[in-house]
């Protein structure tokens, strides 16, 4: 005979299911004897046990039951036994259920069986009625008043200037004072030249290294693997680790909170009732944290609001075309092997399917020409003169040009900055508790903007660089009449790259229009060409 099923019953047991609902909060207070998930569910069971129900599933949270909290599985349970989908929900006690009094209750009552086991009530009991009421709007005051003291608390804390989590990565916490400084303990198994490090001399590498422009957050966190630094964790760098302790504004001794929400990760000064940011290091320690100018320039280089300096240094190559050419065949570099430049591929054993070959003079005095007449034909208004004059003061001005880039960057990011406010007021993210962040954050924003811009016009107010010398028709001359150095570093000046295809056959006579692409230089800041393999001379 066919076993007939009922819905909410058990068709191995017969009985009705039940639901259980566990929960503890991650942070229990202080005092309190929170009853764990096992010892929830142990007791849960046992009731099903001796009332005549199957539990059909546990839910299990370890979060907080506060009406800004997502509560998916408590949300899945409390469906299931609305629809009827099971007779019965368990909880141990009505504090586990919500925090958000009367308004969470009353949808259930006379209506669903949901049994707070502590209190012994029961939803579906008409007696119970007015306690299960009660007893939420107990639960509720509770966490109200239990919030209030800890904000309350905490805002005084913050305000003395105390850190409240877990100290940084470099940095170590009183334990009276809970004031900040660096970490200079030595760091356990990491040896570099012999030499033990701490994790605040880390810190600082961290900074100078990206805050010179040599290197990005993936190659320094290559470079501190290949050199066995462990990361706090005591597992390998990534570029991600490396980029937090870069933005972390703790680092120059501010106290910092985390707004939260998905596009607000990164840590922001703590703001005072008064709007004034807060130190959270003794002035004394101060002088030792990293200076702003340097945690600045690194967080635009990291951003890209400031170009990397690749510039070479001492010994860097004197040949005309040395770091330039390419082969259009693999896209790798040419080399210089006698009075030839061949494909960096070909002559290292690799296989390129078309590798290129040129002589030397032949495309020299091809690039030259082009280079030439480029410049004389170019407008005023060229994007391919503001890069040479760029690059023209890089070199006759290099103090003045850094301080230059520098401001342009800053500007970038100021503006950046503006930008994303804007962005977050128009998101509605200043409301609530972030209300009191909105006109701070708009103030220091624009004074931001109104500094680097500042600064900018007082830097550029000398007036453009004169290149007239280059552009008159006299740049091959200056050229042929140069030194190799600056013959190179005069090429550079309009060329990014000299893109060289295969010779059609052996011997054939070069023909540079046929066979060459140059891609030329473009402001800074600029958008790039999209495949400069495809931008014609």
């Amino acid at each position: 005979m066919e076993t007939i099923t009922h819905p909410g019953v058990c068709p191995c047991h017969g009985r009705p299911w039940v639901d259980l609902l566990l929960r503890k909060s991650k942070i229990v207070r202080e005092g309190e004897r929170a009853l764990s998930i096992r010892s929830q569910e142990e007791r849960g069971r046992a009731w099903a046990d001796e009332h005549g129900y199957c539990v059909r599933k546990v839910w299990k949270e370890n979060l907080s039951a506060w009406s800004d909290v997502q509560r998916p599985k408590y949300d899945a349970a409390m469906s299931a036994v609305l629809n009827g989908e099971i007779p019965a929900l368990w909880v141990y006690a009505l504090d586990r259920f919500s925090r958000k009094g009367a308004e969470a209750v009353v949808p259930i009552l006379g209506k669903a069986r949901v049994i707070f086991d502590y209190e012994r009530l029961d939803s579906m009991d008409e007696r119970d009625r007015r306690w299960i009421i009660d007893r939420a709007e107990n639960a509720r005051e509770y966490s109200q008043r239990l919030s209030y003291n800890v904000r309350t608390t905490k805002g005084r804390q913050r305000n003395e200037g105390r850190w409240l989590a877990k100290a940084p990565f470099g940095l170590v916490a009183d334990k009276e004072s809970r004031r900040l400084s660096p970490d200079r303990a030595p760091y356990l198994c990491i040896v570099k030249d012999r030499k033990e490090l701490t994790p605040w001399d880390v810190v600082v590498r961290i900074f100078n290294e990206l805050a010179g422009g040599k290197v990005s957050t993936r190659g320094l966190a290559r470079k501190f693997n290949q050199e066995g630094i462990k990361s706090s964790t005591g597992k390998h760098w990534r570029a991600d680790s490396i980029r937090s302790i870069v933005i972390h504004p703790v680092y120059e001794g501010w106290l910092t909170v985390s707004p939260g929400g998905k596009s607000h990760k990164a840590p922001v000064p703590y703001i005072n009732d008064k709007g004034e940011r807060v130190r959270c290091v003794e002035r004394d320690t101060l002088p030792s944290m990293i200076p702003a100018d340097v945690a600045a320039r690194a967080r635009r280089v990291m951003s890209g609001n400031q170009i990397m300096d690749n510039t070479p240094v001492e010994g860097r190559a004197t040949h005309a075309l040395s770091g330039k050419t390419r082969c259009a065949s693999c896209s790798n570099g040419m080399v210089l092997d006698g009075k030839s430049y061949n494909c960096q591929m070909r002559a290292s054993g690799g296989a390129c399917p078309g590798p290129a070959s040129v002589w030397r003079p032949a495309i020299e005095r091809y690039v030259v020409e082009a280079w030439s007449a480029r410049l004389h034909s170019a407008e005023d208004d060229d994007p391919l003169l503001i890069a040479v004059a760029e690059r023209w003061q890089a070199l006759s001005r290099p103090e003045e040009t850094n301080d230059i880039r520098d401001a342009r960057a800053e500007l970038k990011a100021a503006q950046a900055k503006l930008d994303k406010f804007h962005a977050d007021d128009a998101a509605d993210f200043y409301t609530g508790r972030s209300a009191r962040y909105r006109i701070p954050h708009k103030i220091a924003a624009e004074e931001r903007l109104d500094a680097a811009e500042e600064r900018l016009t007082e830097l550029t107010g000398g007036g453009p660089v004169d290149i007239t010398w280059l552009i008159e028709g006299h740049a091959a001359e200056t050229w042929y009449a140069a030194d190799p150095q600056l013959q190179r570093d005069l090429i550079h000046l309009a060329i990014d790259r000299v893109i060289i295809t295969k010779s059609p056959k052996q011997g054939c006579r070069f023909r540079g229009e046929e066979r060459v692409t140059i891609v030329w230089a473009t402001p800074e800041g600029a958008e790039p060409a999209e495949d400069e393999f495809e931008q014609a001379a």
